[in-house]
């Protein structure tokens, strides 16, 4: 059974940081592309960075390029997500996905429960 648990998220103040992390468990990760997509109250939801399980192919939404790093450990088959300068307009529930292709879409195979980011002004 695939499961993909994610925690980190919380209420932090404009400019601060957060780091998600996503533990995954039931997947041959090293098929994979992990990644991080969020959707806002009233948006649908978007991309916003992933990873291959090697390490390489790491790519980023424009919208908060320069703001984040994604990473994984391998010995704790987690990736995290480490967000800096954080801006109101990032507030949104942020979901781990996993999937074969790690084509920046919505189409991703499989997602966690979701971790609540809240930003304030």
């Amino acid at each position: 059974q695939v499961q993909l648990v994610e925690s980190g998220g919380g209420l932090v103040q404009t400019g601060g940081s957060l780091r998600l992390s996503c533990a995954a468990s039931g997947l041959t990760l090293s098929y994979y592309y992990l990644g991080w997509f969020r959707q806002a109250p009233g948006k649908e939801r978007e991309f916003v960075a992933r990873i291959r399980w090697s390490g390489a192919y790491r790519y980023y939404a424009d919208s908060m390029a320069g703001r984040l790093t994604i990473s994984r450990d391998n010995a704790k088959n987690t990736v995290y997500l480490q967000m800096n300068s954080l801006k109101p307009e990032d507030t949104a529930v942020y979901y781990c996905a996993a999937d074969f292709s790690g084509i920046p879409d919505g189409t991703w195979a499989y997602w966690g429960q979701g971790t609540q980011v809240t930003v304030s002004s």
